[in-house]
């Protein structure tokens, strides 16, 4: 009895984030205004755009032609150099008479730390953060702003789109395209719980209590929270990124990104609490606690239902089901030209996913953190 009690909750909390949560999150009514909202175009303010940047001497001078292609008028683009040791910060200021500015943190603490130096010196009312990596479209920014006509929004993310780099959606794209979808869910309700790191704007004074130690995504997303605001994503407004090159890189990428968002919930714990964050709160338990914990409940289901495979056809059908899709991302890490096929690709990259979810839980809970940052290179 106790062994089929395991069972059916190992298998409640494995399907939880994916599954459930959305399922249970839509039939919570959308927030007030959230429907059929048009930007009007009314808001054009002041914005600084910020990039951090860390020895990027060999792509920062295309992501600043970038920026200086934006469309629109009224932009401060500064360069948040994390202590960069190359010729960042000399290729950067060479761009000063075209109205680049450089903000440079003299201590390496991180990519947070170095966003904090640039924001001390803005002078837009809405600031946007960029990486070095991804490609804004010319008339981005524009398109961007016009959602904060709306008072309640307090930052507005892009969507992510990955490409590779022969120009095809990569591995990723299936599971990129599914947190785009959940993201637009969420910014109907109670608004997003984490913005696309890569690309996102937020009003100013969203931007005063700015966390070092916590990923801005998250605690921008947060910080809105805490004024009564949402943070809504721009399903019009794309970022573009290509993958990374090496996938042993890719996936330390992922695992510093867990042990980051790990530390900024530990940092910040009360945004659990339902009472002060209502559907918020829930909506962080859904999309980040039960995703960091779906990789322990799918081993302990295997482990059960083949433990019950011999005593009932459902445990057997759940037992066969598992081991076909973790057979498949097997074959696709054996033989990786099979990841070109979907039936490989989406199991690989999900098993990849919750083994970097795993790996990067131990970590953190043998006390490791990570606060100095290191861009992928792409």
């Amino acid at each position: 009895m106790m062994l089929i009690i395991v069972f059916w909750l190992s298998l409640l909390g494995a399907a939880f984030s994916y599954f459930l949560y959305p399922l249970i999150l839509s039939l919570f009514p959308s927030r007030r205004g959230s429907k059929d909202v048009q930007p009007s175009g009314l808001c054009s303010p002041r914005v600084t755009l910020i990039v951090t940047a860390h020895n990027e001497e060999g792509r920062i001078r295309e992501k600043i032609e970038n920026c200086l292609a934006l469309d629109y008028r009224n932009l401060e683009i500064l360069i948040a150099s994390d202590a960069s040791t190359d010729s960042t910060d000399q290729i950067v200021k060479e761009y000063g008479t075209r109205g680049v500015k450089l903000a440079r943190a003299e201590e390496r603490k991180g990519k947070e730390y170095a966003q904090l130096q640039a924001i001390s010196c803005a002078t837009g009312d809405i600031l946007v953060f960029s990486d070095v990596a991804t490609s804004i479209p010319e008339d981005a920014i524009g398109r961007m702003v016009r959602y904060f006509d709306d008072p309640a929004v307090g930052a507005v993310s892009s969507e992510d789109r990955f490409i590779s780099r022969d120009g095809i959606v990569a591995g990723e794209g299936a599971y990129v395209r599914y947190e785009m979808w959940l993201r637009g869910l969420e910014s109907k309700k109670a608004g997003l719980v984490g913005l696309s790191g890569s690309f996102f704007a937020a009003r100013r004074s969203v931007c005063d209590e700015w966390d070092i130690y916590s990923p801005s995504d998250f605690n921008t997303a947060l910080s809105c929270a805490r004024r009564g605001m949402v943070a809504v994503t721009a399903p019009n407004v794309f970022g573009y990124y290509t993958d990374v090159s090496d996938a042993a890189k890719e996936y330390q990428r992922k695992v510093r990104t867990i042990i980051r968002g790990l530390t900024a919930l530990s940092r910040h714990p009360d945004v659990l609490n339902p009472a002060t964050f209502g559907l918020f709160a829930f909506q962080v338990f859904g999309h980040k606690v039960m995703r960091w914990a779906a990789p322990w409940f799918q081993v302990v289901l295997y482990v059960i239902s083949l433990m019950l495979s011999v005593n009932g056809f459902i445990y057997s059908v759940v037992f066969a089901i598992q081991s076909v899709f973790y057979g498949l991302a097997l074959a696709g890490h054996g033989y990786p030209e099979l990841r070109n096929f979907t039936v490989v690709k989406i199991p690989y990259f999900f098993v990849q996913v919750n083994l970097a979810v795993a790996h990067a839980s131990v970590s953190f809970v043998s006390g490791h953190r990570m606060t100095v940052w290191a861009p992928s290179q792409r």
